[in-house]
């Protein structure tokens, strides 16, 4: 499937659920946020059945988000399914770490080795600043053990002016002995309360500081899709990535669409949603109703993320938590 852009798009994010054990002060408030009732997020029959339609149009790449994944119940029954269909043969987690240390058995014997792991720290103390909770230890036990079993690991950590800039350093040199991709993300508006660009740490800013340190920083290819500008420090084992995602300088390779836990189809992150495929399927549409849909979907979606922003019906004050719509 291609956009009206001419991008490629087969990649779609789910989320499974919008609740997060949790509470980092970027993504939601520290009484959390109203979760949706169980009868309103899709089943995971709903989503097993999305994808079988998404991959018979191109779709080779899902990836399951929350809040935390590993909270909704059974999920790893849901992935047992989603193993079966061959149009996904790429699928990949975003987690928290701290529930992922009993399934990792089992995600390796399905097949399942492509792990993003949130950790905006590695101080203890300004790890529970960050999250309000006292977890640190769990997630560089699920790091260590991922790594044992030789998953492909991804590190995500969300840079916050005044909170985490000094974890920088510390979290890249991860990838001097550990082949991990360690990836700074610009911080986003998401959590209710807007902040203008000069209250932003900025992925210029980010690179900054990491040249400051490794002058010999060796910039890499991208690939189409990539929301990651990757580099690499001489005879380290990993990478290094900034994703500039208030910056929005991706755009033009983007290739994915998001499904909340509710169904909401948000066609860019900084979109209102632009369609709820759930209660589209609660109506008894056929298969090939759901493909021609989404098609139409694909096709509208906007050129970049100030072009959708300026769509958007909701005030920027009013953005939703990340935990609602999947990150």
């Amino acid at each position: 499937m291609t956009d009206s852009f001419n991008r490629t798009i087969d990649y779609v994010r789910i989320a499974v659920t919008d609740r997060c054990n949790l509470r980092c002060f970027y993504c939601m408030p520290a009484t959390g946020i109203p979760y949706e009732p169980q009868a309103h997020l899709l089943s995971y029959e709903e989503i097993t059945r999305l994808l079988n339609v998404l991959g018979g149009i191109g779709f080779r790449k899902v990836r399951f988000t929350g809040g935390e994944p590993f909270l909704r119940k059974d999920f790893m029954h849901l992935l047992e399914n989603v193993a079966e269909i061959d149009a996904f043969k790429s699928i990949h987690i975003t987690s928290n770490g701290t529930l992922l240390q009993k399934h990792i058995g089992r995600l390796k014997a399905l097949g399942i080795t492509k792990i993003n792991l949130s950790i905006d720290s590695l101080d203890k103390k300004r790890f529970h600043e960050i999250t309000r909770r006292d977890d640190f230890d769990k997630v560089m036990q699920s790091f260590h053990l991922l790594l044992d079993h030789g998953f492909q690991i991804k590190l995500n950590a969300v840079i916050m002016n005044g909170m985490n800039t000094q974890d920088i350093i510390p979290l890249a040199a991860l990838a001097e002995h550990h082949a991990v991709d360690v990836r700074f993300i610009e911080e986003m508006p998401f959590n209710g309360g807007y902040k203008e660009n000069s209250a932003l740490y900025t992925a210029r800013d980010i690179l900054r500081n990491l040249e400051a340190e490794y002058p010999n920083l060796e910039r890499l290819n991208s690939k189409h899709g990539d929301t990651a500008t990757l580099y690499k420090i001489p005879d380290y084992h990993g990478n290094i990535g900034i994703i500039p995602a208030f910056s929005r300088t991706f755009c033009n390779t983007c290739n994915r669409l998001r499904i909340s836990a509710k169904g909401e189809i948000k066609s860019c992150l900084y979109d209102d949603g632009v369609f709820n495929i759930r209660d589209f399927m609660r109506t008894g549409v056929t298969d090939t109703e759901l493909a021609d849909k989404f098609r139409e979907i694909i096709r509208q979606k906007p050129k970049d993320g100030f072009e959708a922003e300026k769509l958007r019906k909701a005030p920027k004050a009013k953005l939703q938590s990340m935990s609602s719509i999947g990150g």
